[in-house]
C-alpha cells in the first residue's frame, strides 16, 4: 500500500524521527555510565582517605631530576618538576622529528636508487629497524652506551675538548659571553627577512621566468648576520673546555647516555617507516612526468625538488603525520631506560602523593597537547602544499 504525504508515517517507521531517538539514547547511556564512573571513584577515595584535586602541584617535590632544561632542585613544587619533564619530552621530541625527516627521506630515495649496493643497503636497514620492536631498540643502545663504553678515566678522546665515555657525549661550547644572545636574535631576524626574499623570488619568477639565488643567499645572511654580531661584540673565543675532576667531567655540554639511547632508537625506527612513505610517494609520480623533466634538460637535483617531490608531497604529508605522531608518543618508553620524560616524572609524583588520576589525566592531557599541535601545523603544511589547478 502506497503511502501519501497527507498521512502520517509511523514514529519508528521515519528514520529522521528514529536517528534522532537512537543518539539521544547513546547521549543518556554515556552520561550515565560517566556519572557511575566518576561518583563510584570518588566514593572510594572517601572511604580511604585519599586527597583529590591537583593542589598537591604546589607542594614540595622532594626529588632530584637528573636532566633539567631549567634550574630546577628538590625543593621546588611538583609543578615546576613536571614542566622539567614536559621541556624534556618536547626537547626529544622535537629533535627526533627532525633528524627523522631526514633520515627517512635520504633512505625513501636511497630505495630507489639503480645502484644496487646503495638500493641492496637501504633496503636492509628498512626492513631490520622495522622489524625489532622500539622498546628492544632502546634496550639495546641503553646497554650499548653504558656497557661497550670506557669510564670517564679512558674516554675516547678523538680531539681535544670532544670525550666519549659511559657517561655520555661530553664536549666543549663557546664559553658565557652576552654576544651570544645577540646571535640568536640575528639568526631570527635573518629568517624573517629569508621568508620575505622568498615571496618576493616566486613573484619574481612567475612574471619574468627568472629564478632567484634563494639558497646561496639563505646560506649568506644565516651566518653573516651572527658573524656580523659576533665581530661587533668582540669575537670572543675563549671555550668551556670539559675536563676530568674525579670520576666525571666539569664543564662543557654532556648528552647523558639516557638521552642519546632514547633519540637514537626513536630516530632509527621511525625513519625506517618515514623512508617507506618517501618511496610510496615518489612512485605516485608518474613516469611521464620525469621523462618530459628529462626531455627538456632539467638535471636531477632540479628533477627532484621541482617536478618530483612536490608532486609527491599530497602523498607523504598525510601518513608522515602518524609517523610524527607515532615518535612523539613512543618517547613515553623513556621511563624504560631512566630518561626523566613527562612520564616518568609525573609518575615519580603519583608514587609521593598518591594521586594517581590526577597525574594519569596530565600524562593524558600533555600527549594530547603534542598529538593535537603536531596534526595541526601539518594540516596547516598539508593544505599549503596541495596542487593547485589553473
Amino acid at each position: 500500500m502506497t503511502i501519501t504525504n497527507s498521512e502520517k508515517i509511523s514514529f519508528w517507521y521515519d528514520p529522521d524521527k528514529r536517528s534522532i531517538a537512537y543518539q539521544v539514547g547513546a547521549a543518556l547511556l554515556f552520561a550515565f555510565v560517566a556519572w557511575y564512573l566518576i561518583s563510584n571513584t570518588m566514593t572510594n577515595l572517601d572511604k580511604q582517605n585519599i586527597a583529590t584535586g591537583f593542589g598537591f602541584l604546589n607542594n614540595e617535590a622532594s626529588f632530584e631530576i637528573g636532566e633539567s632544561l631549567i634550574e630546577y632542585s628538590a625543593a621546588d613544587r611538583y609543578l615546576r618538576a613536571l614542566s622539567v619533564g614536559f621541556l624534556n619530552t618536547l626537547l626529544v621530541s622535537f629533535i627526533g622529528i627532525l633528524l627523522t625527516v631526514i633520515l627517512g627521506t635520504f633512505l625513501g630515495i636511497a630505495r630507489l636508487s639503480k645502484n644496487w649496493l646503495i638500493n641492496k643497503c637501504a633496503t636492509a636497514y628498512i626492513e631490520l629497524f622495522q622489524d625489532i620492536p622500539i622498546l628492544l631498540q632502546l634496550f639495546f643502545w641503553y646497554a650499548f652506551f653504558y656497557e661497550m663504553l670506557p669510564s670517564p678515566r679512558q674516554a675516547v678522546n678523538p680531539f681535544n675538548g670532544l670525550f666519549l665515555c659511559n657517561r655520555g657525549l661530553i664536549f666543549g661550547i663557546p664559553a658565557a659571553h652576552p654576544v651570544y644572545k645577540y646571535m640568536v636574535i640575528a639568526v631570527v631576524l635573518a629568517a624573517i627577512i629569508i621568508f620575505f626574499i622568498k615571496k618576493w623570488a616566486k613573484k619574481r619568477q612567475d612574471l619574468t621566468g627568472k629564478p632567484f639565488p634563494l639558497f646561496s643567499m639563505s646560506i649568506i645572511l644565516l651566518i653573516g648576520f651572527p658573524f656580523i654580531c659576533w665581530l661587533i661584540g668582540g669575537a670572543p673565543t675563549q671555550m668551556d673546555v670539559p675536563m676530568l675532576k674525579g670520576f666525571n667531567f666539569k664543564g662543557g655540554l654532556a648528552i647523558s647516555p639516557e638521552f642519546a639511547a632514547l633519540l637514537l632508537g626513536l630516530v632509527l625506527y621511525t625513519a625506517a617507516f618515514v623512508a617507506e612513505v618517501v618511496r610510496a610517494g615518489i612512485q605516485s609520480v608518474s613516469k611521464g612526468q620525469t621523462e618530459a623533466a628529462m626531455a627538456i634538460g632539467l638535471k636531477p637535483g632540479q628533477l627532484l625538488n621541482l617536478i618530483i617531490l612536490p608532486q609527491a608531497l599530497r602523498v607523504i604529508i598525510p601518513p608522515l603525520t602518524s609517523q610524527m605522531l607515532n615518535l612523539t608518543k613512543n618517547s613515553s618508553l623513556a621511563v624504560a631506560i631512566g630518561y626523566p620524560d613527562f612520564v616518568s616524572v609525573a609518575g615519580t609524583a603519583i608514587n609521593q602523593t598518591g594521586q594517581a588520576i590526577e597525574g594519569v589525566m596530565l600524562i593524558m592531557i600533555v600527549y594530547l597537547i603534542f598529538s593535537l599541535s603536531t596534526s595541526a601545523f601539518m594540516n596547516w603544511y598539508n593544505k599549503k602544499m596541495k596542487l593547485v589547478e589553473r
